[in-house]
């Protein structure tokens, strides 16, 4: 199985053309699970499947993509940006916009500028979600949008700003990021009863008007050293609150990215991509 390593400041993922796992016998996601194992697998927080999108006008490649744990996600700010170097690096495509298809929707990633193996893109994530319906959170409260909203948590009442970037986000922030109890809060918001779908939970401490600090557990993944969707959403619960202007700079701990938004338009996320390697992956029944 031929596949590439890639990652956006640390989150990393596996990108394998849908035509190399259409000759293996296991489901996409057992092939997720046993590739991203950090020990006994190649090691990373998601993979991508991707196609180019013959009959789709609106879109270069479609992709799919699935956590470490198996399960599918509707989108990741760094995942199609690593897709996006990976199609530069590789010279599949000449454009310098690239339209990714994803579940939620199309993506577009603009490339700024390359320094050898890293690319730098503005990604358009579009408009961020923040009715509870469609998110979906099913909370008993009648506000029609939940902006540091109280949520019982295993009887600790923690304050929490809900959006969607095309996939749930569960936003809290700290006065010491450091000291946030991300091993412990993080699963039990993942898991909450009132995120149907799982959610994606980011731990924010503001440093001033333009710049946040931030650290995540992503579903499916757990702790990760950084999230593109995260930061968006980051980005947009520190606006809802009035703690932040936009851009935001995203601080995480190998980097930053940029995050611009105005409400109630569109949403723009900027950050590098870096090519780590190729693979040739001996798939067979013995790592399943």
């Amino acid at each position: 199985m031929k596949l590439a390593k890639l990652h956006g400041l640390g989150n990393d993922f596996l990108v394998v053309h849908a035509g190399e796992i259409g000759s293996q016998n296991e489901t996409v996601s057992e092939i997720a699970r046993v590739l991203c194992r950090r020990h006994t697998g190649i090691g990373a927080d998601g993979v991508i499947v991707y196609q180019p999108a013959i009959r789709d006008a609106d879109a270069d490649v479609s992709a799919l993509i699935y956590n470490a744990d198996g399960s599918r996600a509707e989108m990741s700010g760094n995942g199609t940006r690593c897709l996006a170097a990976y199609l530069v690096h590789t010279d599949s495509i000449s454009s310098r916009v690239i339209r990714i298809r994803t579940v939620s929707g199309i993506k577009t990633c603009a490339l700024q500028h390359q320094s050898g193996r890293t690319c730098f893109f503005e990604s358009a994530l579009g408009f961020p979600i923040t009715d509870p319906a469609r998110i979906p959170v099913r909370l008993d409260a009648e506000a029609s949008r939940l902006v540091g909203f109280p949520l019982d948590v295993g009887g600790d009442i923690v304050r929490v700003t809900v959006s969607s970037m095309g996939n749930p986000h569960c936003s809290t922030f700290w006065h010491d990021v450091g000291e946030a109890p991300l091993e412990r809060l993080g699963p039990a918001l993942e898991r909450h009863r009132g995120f149907p779908d799982r959610t994606n939970v980011e731990f924010i401490q503001v440093l001033d008007r333009h710049t946040i600090r931030v650290r995540f557990w992503e579903r499916g993944v757990g702790p990760t050293l950084a999230s593109g969707t995260g930061s968006a959403a980051a980005a947009v619960a520190a606006i809802l609150n009035g703690f932040a202007d936009s851009p935001v700079t995203v601080e995480v701990e190998l980097g930053e990215l940029q995050v611009a938004w105005q409400p109630p338009g569109e949403l723009s996320l900027t950050g590098p991509a870096e090519y780590i390697c190729s693979i040739d992956y001996p798939w067979g029944q013995e790592e399943s």
